[in-house]
């Protein structure tokens, strides 16, 4: 019974079926289509100094700078992750979320799991 839920579990995650309560969130105005994935709690709360809080400058979004950068890289540590967060918040523009709505399309065609 567990290998079924994995299966449907891997199924939901590279179908991106399981983002569609986020577009809930959306059309309600609560997310943004483009900006930084909201953080669960106890990670929010760990980001305290101000070179890590830059991220919460920018809206939360169903997708970002940091989900089309992973695409096609194996492992994304979470500096990485963090400064990729902090450069959308400090540089965010109509332009650079067309450019990440760009990139989403043909990550989201893509079988690997993120």
């Amino acid at each position: 019974m567990i290998h079924g839920f994995q299966k449907l579990e891997k199924f939901l995650r590279n179908s991106s079926i399981d983002e569609l309560p986020q577009m809930i969130n959306i059309l309600k105005g609560d997310m943004s289509l483009v900006g930084n994935r909201p953080l669960p709690l106890y990670e929010a709360e760990k980001l305290t100094t101000d070179t890590r809080a830059f991220r919460f400058l920018a809206p939360a979004g169903l997708t970002g700078l940091w989900q089309v950068t992973k695409r096609g890289k194996k492992d994304m540590s979470e500096e990485e992750r963090i400064a990729l967060d902090n450069n959308y918040a400090l540089n965010h523009s109509i332009l650079l979320d067309l450019k990440i709505i760009m990139k989403t399309f043909p990550a989201m065609l893509q079988s690997e799991n993120v």
